[in-house]
Order: C-alpha cells, then sequence, then structure tokens
C-alpha cells in the first residue's frame, strides 16, 4: 500500500473534496467502514494510478469513474467486517458459482473452484499481524463481478498447472526418465534501461490482462479456453491480446526513451532475448497468485514487431516463432 508520502498533494485535496459525497454514495457507515480508512483506500488507490504532476481536476475525474459502492464493499470484506462480508455473499455466491462452472464445466469442480476462493478473500491467512484478503487488492476500476472472474480462472490456471507438471513428471519417472542437471549458459547482460521499462510497462497492466497475457504467452493456453475462463467471447481475447501487445511495446519504447535512449536505439534492444532480462516475468504476470502458475520454461512476451496475425497464433509452430524474442 502507498504511504502519505507518495501520494500527491492534488490527489490529497481532491479525495477531501470528495470524501463526504463518496463515503455516502458507497454506503460506507452501513458495511462498518469508516471516514479515515476510505480516505486512505481513495488515497491508495488514486496515487496508485494517477500520472505524476496530475491535476486536482484529472484527479477529481479519476475519483468519479470508481466503481465506488463495490470498492468499499470489497475492502471492508478485507478489513473483516462481517456485514460486508454478508452483503458479499448474498450478492456475489451465486455468481462466483455460475463463472467457476463456466470454467470447470462440471459441477463438483466447479463448486471445488469457488469455494476454494472463499477463505482467500475472507482473509483467514495473517501476515506480520494483519489478515490477508485478495479482496484488498480491488480497486474499483472495473467491476467486482469481472474482477471476481479473473480470480477464478488465475486459480484454475494454477490448478492446471500444478496438475500437469506433477503428472508429467510421475509418468517420466515411471518410465525411467533421467534427469540431467542444467548445463549453464552464458548470456549477455540487457539494457537495464530495458529492464525496468518492461517491469513497468507490466505493472501498469490491469490484474485481467496480465492474467490473459501470463495464460497465453507462458502458459501456452489457447484464445478460447481463456475466453471460457472469463466468460466472454474468443474474439474479444484476440482483440485484447493484440491491444496488449501494440500498447505493451509503445509503453516499453516510451519509457526507454525517457530514461535517455534514442528511438532507434531503443527499438534494437527490443530485439533482445526475453531470458537475457534479469526479470522474474512470471511473477509480474502472476498478479497476486502463487509464482508458481506459469513456471514454463521460457518467458515469452508480444512486445517485439511482430505482425498481428502472428500475435494471434495459438498452434504450436506459430507459439514457437514467437518464443525467440520478445
Amino acid at each position: 500500500m502507498l504511504t502519505a508520502k507518495t501520494i500527491s498533494g492534488e490527489v490529497q485535496s481532491a479525495v477531501s473534496e470528495l470524501l463526504s459525497e463518496l463515503h455516502s454514495r458507497a454506503g460506507c457507515e452501513k458495511i462498518g467502514l469508516s471516514r479515515e480508512a476510505f480516505q486512505g483506500i481513495l488515497c491508495e488507490v488514486a496515487g496508485k494510478y494517477l500520472p505524476v504532476g496530475n491535476t486536482r481536476a484529472e484527479a477529481r475525474t479519476f475519483l468519479l469513474t470508481l466503481r465506488i459502492d463495490e470498492l468499499a464493499l470489497a475492502r471492508a470484506c478485507a478489513a473483516g467486517s462481517n456485514v460486508a462480508w454478508e452483503n458479499f455473499l448474498i450478492r456475489y455466491r451465486e455468481k462466483l458459482y455460475q463463472s467457476a462452472l463456466r470454467i470447470a464445466r462440471e459441477d463438483s469442480a466447479a463448486r471445488d473452484l469457488a469455494d476454494s476462493l472463499y477463505a482467500e478473500l475472507y482473509g483467514t491467512n495473517t501476515r506480520d499481524g494483519e489478515r490477508v484478503s485478495k479482496l484488498a487488492s480491488f480497486t474499483g476500476r472495473g467491476s467486482l463481478e469481472g474482477w471476481l472472474r479473473t480470480v477464478l480462472a488465475q486459480e484454475f490456471v494454477n490448478r492446471y498447472r500444478r496438475t500437469r507438471r506433477t503428472v508429467s513428471l510421475d509418468e517420466e519417472n515411471e518410465e525411467g526418465t533421467q534427469f540431467p542437471a542444467p548445463q549453464p549458459e552464458p548470456t549477455l547482460a540487457a539494457d537495464p534501461r530495458l529492464e525496468s521499462s518492461t517491469d513497468a510497462a507490466l505493472s501498469s497492466l490491469s490484474s485481467e490482462d496480465r492474467m490473459v497475457l501470463a495464460a497465453y504467452y507462458l502458459d501456452g493456453r489457447t484464445l478460447a479456453e481463456i475466453a471460457r475462463m472469463l466468460g466472454v467471447h474468443e474474439s474479444t481475447i484476440s482483440r485484447k491480446v493484440d491491444k496488449l501487445a501494440k500498447s505493451l511495446r509503445k509503453k516499453i519504447l516510451a519509457g526507454m526513451v525517457q530514461k535517455g535512449m534514442a528511438r532507434r536505439q531503443a527499438e534494437e534492444a527490443l530485439e533482445v532475448d526475453v531470458r537475457d532480462l534479469r526479470l522474474d516475468l512470471r511473477r509480474t504476470l502472476a498478479q497476486d497468485s502463487s509464482a508458481e502458475a506459469f513456471s514454463g520454461k521460457e518467458g515469452v512476451l508480444p512486445v517485439s514487431n511482430v505482425p498481428a496475425s502472428n500475435v494471434r497464433a495459438s498452434n504450436v509452430k506459430e507459439r514457437q516463432e514467437l518464443k525467440a524474442k520478445f
């Protein structure tokens, strides 16, 4: 969570100006969320997503676009409000199950998937004496229902990866396969400006966008599978992948230019092999889930100058052609 020192005066002024209105509109008193706590949440969210040097007007506009009632409900649940949790279950329990059923396609598996999420949402675990709830990462920039679908899809991918890896190793052991120690390969260090720009670009993505990229490029899921996880049409995911590919490339190039690189130099830097980057790409894309969910052998990201038709590739041969570069 951001500290008060990292939040601009313009953001704080806009939050203070709108606090009474937003606190009332969100029904915070009914779910046990104080003005002070809600003020801190609004400052955190605005400080995270608004660019440096924003104006008070920009901060006001941003705050007024948030799903304020859903943000308050999620954060009150994360803080341990029983009233908020009861409201949450009334509104989202059946929707969670229906989303899980679309993903798992079988009743018992769907219920198991949905039920496994409740403990993480409720926050039964603690860290440094504080409860840990996934709902604390909801920012209100999109709908809570859509965010929950993304979290469910992420958990499904986590389970798939763990099961696939376990079964694969067991089968190979049964066949007597020997696993030699990997031979280290010399690598050239990538420009640190490329690494920091890539990390910043990926970190700026929403949790759903990170999940889509990780599922498609790191886990090898097809567009149809990802679409089913999120309850949307396959063409929607295809367009999203294309849009993210172009957007990431622009953001990374802009970041390197801002750090003093010439445009041509920045474009040449993008030709680096992704494995030469000293970045944990899977952790960055894992949206606060277990990093092992996307522990494939190679990381592939859609930031090279690859034609849009190739970015949409879902067959094995085309995917292998994308693995050499960004």
